[in-house]
């Protein structure tokens, strides 16, 4: 298999929606109820767009999808002064262990920084910040959402006002 990662905006390749929605869907929604796969899907389908948020990433190797992530507009309703994150961020478990959500991670960073984003904000279950620490993401506080104990991190993109 080629180990080149490339990566394209779902707007282009629409055919993987349903694959991202699934993923999706057993990850964060199918124990909690958040939502449904149908759901998951359509707001997916609403972030088919290379220009506005939000928008999807997908990272194929070849001609097989092996991640997915999204830069979104305030993603928390509990905290809405927080305005751009990056999230569902989603490494096929078959190819966890390659760098490749890390790699996902640093091309999200570089597209909001393309779209002028000031401070990029995340959530995650891994309470020590993993990988996201590695990338330079500060820790901001702990709190629940939806069913989960997360971490609420940010990361300063150095843009001048």
């Amino acid at each position: 298999m080629n180990k080149e990662l490339v990566f394209y905006y779902l707007a282009d390749k629409p055919e993987y929606l349903p694959t991202v929605a699934h993923w999706y869907y057993v990850q964060w929604c199918e124990q909690s109820g958040r939502y449904t796969l149908a759901q998951i899907t359509e707001k997916l389908r609403n972030s088919l767009s290379r220009d506005a948020l939000p928008k999807v990433v997908i990272a194929m190797m070849g001609n097989q999808l092996v991640a997915a992530a999204e830069l979104k507009i305030r993603e928390m309703d509990d905290y809405p002064q927080y305005e751009h994150w990056v999230g569902g961020v989603y490494v096929d478990a078959q190819m966890r262990g390659m760098q490749i959500g890390k790699r996902l991670m640093s091309y999200m960073i570089s597209q909001a920084k393309l779209a002028q984003i000031k401070t990029l904000y995340l959530q995650t279950e891994q309470l020590n910040g993993g990988l996201y620490r590695q990338l330079g993401f500060e820790p901001m506080f702990e709190t629940h959402s939806t069913g989960y104990h997360v971490l609420v991190m940010k990361k300063s993109l150095g843009l001048s006002a």
